[in-house]
């Protein structure tokens, strides 16, 4: 746990969070400003920093990610489609440095994003 990361302090329990998931590897949460009727954050419980911190090391839990997130898709009826972002650093609107994707669906996803 990195001790200023407000997701690493999600996982642990230090701040509230409202939740859709959870095992030993990832937690998932909805968002507090969602962008569609389902709008779900899925992160590793382990501090990565971002898509550009992923190393033959750490890569298993991006598959465990994803498989929690087609589980929750499933879930929430989302048999249309649905969309899963992850930014990365910066320049590409990462606002919190712990890895993340957030699960998006419940509507039309247009694109480029609007």
């Amino acid at each position: 746990m990195k001790m200023d990361c407000v997701f690493c302090k999600i996982a642990a329990g230090e701040i509230p969070s409202n939740k859709a998931y959870e095992d030993e590897k990832v937690l998932a949460f909805y968002d507090l400003d969602p962008q569609a009727p389902v709008h779900i954050l899925i992160i590793p419980k382990e501090h990565i920093g971002s898509c550009a911190d992923i190393t033959p090391e750490n890569s298993a839990i991006v598959a465990h990610i994803f498989e929690v997130a087609a589980k929750l898709a499933e879930e929430k009826g989302l048999s249309e489609g649905f969309r899963i972002v992850s930014n990365a650093g910066k320049d590409g609107g990462q606002t919190v440095p712990h890895l993340h994707f957030h699960l998006l669906g419940g509507r039309s996803m247009e694109w480029p994003p609007g």
